[in-house]
């Protein structure tokens, strides 16, 4: 067992929390859009993964190097195609697929390499989202779309029925779903009109059908 120095468990966002639990121990694991590598750090620390990482900025890239991490510079857009089929137990994408310009051939090929697939993205369909937009007439902000419509990252913004709905068209099977609240607690997506309305993110663990 680790001793717990490298990573504080309580240092990594709730949504990674959950992404990490989703993850079996010794898996072989891509973490796309790895960021500053807070995940792919604790998977392989506390275990035992196999992990790897993509990054697009050279600054992330650089600060997974710096602790040792196994990460290249590459675009979930135009790079997953390079990876083996089921190259991976898991493949990653953490608050990313709204910033990727093709999101429907990137979750093909995340369910094509990897066994499975772990997403995560922000909900558009959240309430509170739904509100500022309706009173106020401009794009929201929030604490999962922080940037202004200007200078935001995010230029396919969709809902967690939207995500259920591509799923539906490329034959993937949703294993689990989760909606997280703004507060950051999690329930399971049972009712997903419901779901779609309160969850501030969505987060679901996907494989290819066949």
């Amino acid at each position: 067992m680790p001793d717990g120095t490298h990573v504080n468990r309580a240092a990594i966002r709730v949504d990674l929390q959950l992404i990490a639990d989703m993850v079996d121990a010794h898996a072989r694991l891509l973490d796309i859009g790895c960021g500053d590598g807070a995940l792919l750090d604790y998977l392989i620390h506390f275990k035992q993964v196999d992990g790897r990482g993509m990054e697009l900025s050279q600054a992330g890239v650089n600060a997974c190097v710096a602790q040792g991490l196994s990460v290249v510079q590459g675009d979930a857009d135009t790079d997953l195609a390079h990876y083996p089929t089921a190259a991976f137990d898991y493949v990653v994408l953490s608050q990313t697929l709204q910033a990727t310009r093709n999101p429907r051939t990137v979750l093909t090929e995340l369910v094509r390499i990897g066994r499975r697939a772990i997403v995560s993205f922000p909900n558009f369909g959240h309430w509170r989202v739904r509100w500022h937009l309706g009173v106020n007439g401009r794009m929201p902000t929030t604490p999962s779309l922080p940037a202004q419509w200007y200078d935001t990252p995010n230029i396919h913004l969709c809902t967690l029925l939207d995500f259920t709905e591509l799923c539906r068209q490329l034959d993937v099977t949703i294993e689990r779903a989760i909606a997280i609240d703004a507060s950051g607690r999690p329930s399971p997506i049972r009712a997903p009109r419901l779901a779609n309305l309160f969850g501030e993110q969505g987060l679901f663990l996907l494989k290819r059908r066949g």
